[in-house]
């Protein structure tokens, strides 16, 4: 079978060479030229472009990075689409997301080109090996027409759905586990060390027990061994990866708080999460001491024209409050509070009783605050 192979990183080059050992005909290609000449010994012919690549193939794979990516390498200057004959079959075998893929079907789909959704897990050995999972999604036809090569590629190709987008539905949930996984292998090693524990005699006995996993197994060999010279995933793919599993999480309305937390150790320029409804405590805040805002009336601060007849500060509303029903008054904590809209007027003022101040329906209403102990009143 003739094969377009576009990406050639750390995944896409021995998937693209053990095609052409067994027997197919792979021009592959790169943004990255001297990838393509390097695999020419293994039977890989190097294209020039996207499109020279897809150009009279069978099937073309996109094993790229992003969704960006996959969007220039088909749709971009030079990009494969153009190129690719009516009845090709376009394999998306890189993580790219659901609506990514599902997108690239649809405008394929007016070109004659179906799509198979094809996301590989497994990593560059088992890559090299044919040993990966790939999780299949697309159509019944496309699908038995790739199958050749996906038996090449895989120890195991399930069909998990029978649209563009499901394969990749199934690969987010299998990055959550991963990007989980070695969060908590490297967590436990180095606390195993904060114990006094030998980590290598730790990773040993901990991998034939309930708690192996094959990140523990995989990746724990590695980080016990120091072993970091060859690298296997970029930590910038995992952050992408999980990037794309929050966000599906979020459309989907599902609570993905390990998958938060492993993303933010493996970048910490991301912010942490705030507690719901909670924020620093005053003592802490940046504007403390700070000089305060001068004084101004209610209607110049984008309130309604104020009607209380006092000169009043605006400050927000606490989080979380429940914003006032009316334009009312209010006095609690020797505190008087008028409250307009959703923010929270306060001019200040001495002591108070805990009762409300209502408004005239005739005239406005207004409200003088004296010093001393005597309460605040209303009058006409």
């Amino acid at each position: 079978m003739r094969v377009g192979w576009l990406g050639l990183g750390a995944m896409g080059a021995p998937m693209a060479t053990r095609l052409a050992r067994c027997g197919h005909s792979v021009h592959g290609y790169d943004v990255a030229p001297d990838r393509a000449a390097a695999l020419a010994a293994d039977g890989v012919r190097s294209a020039g472009s996207a499109a020279a690549a897809a150009g009279r193939a069978d099937a073309v794979v996109i094993m790229v990075a992003t969704p960006d990516q996959l969007e220039q390498a088909l749709f971009g200057p030079g990009g494969a689409a153009a190129a690719m004959p009516g009845g090709t079959v376009a394999m998306i075998m890189a993580t790219v997301g659901p609506e990514a893929a599902a997108a690239a079907a649809g405008r394929l789909a007016g070109r004659g080109v179906a799509v198979v959704d094809a996301p590989v897990s497994g990593g560059v050995q088992r890559a090299a090996a044919g040993d990966l999972l790939i999780m299949v999604s697309g159509p019944a036809g496309p699908v038995a027409r790739v199958r050749p090569l996906l038996d090449v590629l895989a120890r195991s190709a399930p069909l998990v759905g029978g649209s563009p987008g499901d394969g990749q539905r199934m690969k987010l949930v299998n990055q959550l586990l991963c990007g989980v996984h070695i969060a908590a292998a490297a967590e436990a090693l180095a606390f195993a060390e904060a114990l006094g524990l030998a980590a290598a005699d730790c990773w040993q006995v901990l991998r034939e027990g309930a708690a192996a996993s094959f990140m523990l197994d995989d990746r724990g060999a590695r980080m016990v061994a120091g072993q970091f010279d060859q690298v296997r995933s970029a930590m910038d793919i995992f952050v992408k990866d999980l990037g794309l599993v929050s966000a599906a999480a979020g459309q989907a309305g599902a609570a993905v708080p390990l998958t938060a937390a492993a993303r933010r150790r493996r970048s910490p320029a991301l912010p942490a999460r705030p507690r719901p409804g909670h924020g620093p405590p005053r003592r802490f805040r940046a504007d403390r001491g700070a000089a305060r805002e001068p004084v101004t009336p209610c209607a110049e601060a984008g309130q309604r024209p104020a009607r209380h007849g006092v000169r009043a500060r605006v400050r927000p509303a606490r989080a979380g409050a429940r914003p006032a029903r009316h334009a009312g008054h209010r006095i609690s904590r020797g505190r008087y509070r008028p409250w307009v809209g959703d923010e929270k007027i306060s001019p200040g003022g001495r002591r108070g009783t805990r009762r409300m101040l209502q408004r005239s329906r005739q005239r406005p209403v207004r409200v003088r605050a004296r010093p001393g102990p005597r309460r605040p009143r209303a009058c006409g």
